[in-house]
């Protein structure tokens, strides 16, 4: 029983030892708030773009708030953007995604996917699917200090080079 129990703690001890920010309650508290601060800035409608990133193709992370962050592929259709999200929370008849870019670096940072109705009368610059239907896609320039930090950032890394 010895033997098994010391590579056992050592698995457990190096799986715990970088713990997935998105898992914790204080970071998914503060994502939920970011989402709503992002919201806020979205509807000041004075940070809406109406045309699409240039940065804003391959594979992008993308998140519903209160769900962990995926990898989601950037189609291009005659209307435009289609973001391919594969993950939870996708809005069951309504909603929209917003490409949210970093206003001090000038960087698409993501996608944040809103389980609301779409505001009426924005730039439509694309959509987001999950296989099944499509919901309307904005884009914002956003404050990003104000909804990301280093230890709760809106995004989790994802790997971009995936297809």
């Amino acid at each position: 029983m010895r033997h098994i129990t010391l590579p056992l703690c050592a698995l457990m001890a190096v799986a715990c030892g970088r713990p997935n920010p998105e898992n914790t309650a204080s970071c998914g508290f503060a994502i939920l708030g970011a989402a709503n601060k992002a919201l806020d800035q979205l509807h000041s409608g004075n940070r809406l773009l109406s045309e699409v990133p240039e940065d804003f193709r391959g594979t992008v992370p993308a998140r519903v708030p209160g769900h962990g962050t995926v990898p989601s592929l950037v189609g291009e259709t005659e209307e435009g953007p289609i973001v391919a999200y594969d993950g939870d929370g996708f809005p069951p008849v309504s909603g929209y995604g917003v490409i949210m870019v970093n206003d001090s670096t000038d960087v698409t940072e993501g996608v944040l996917i809103y389980n609301l109705d779409p505001p009426m009368g924005y730039p439509l610059l694309g959509g987001v699917s999950n296989g099944r239907y499509v919901i309307p896609l904005f884009g914002m320039r956003v404050a990003w200090s104000a909804v990301s930090t280093e230890r709760c950032p809106l995004f989790a890394k994802i790997d971009t080079t995936a297809s």
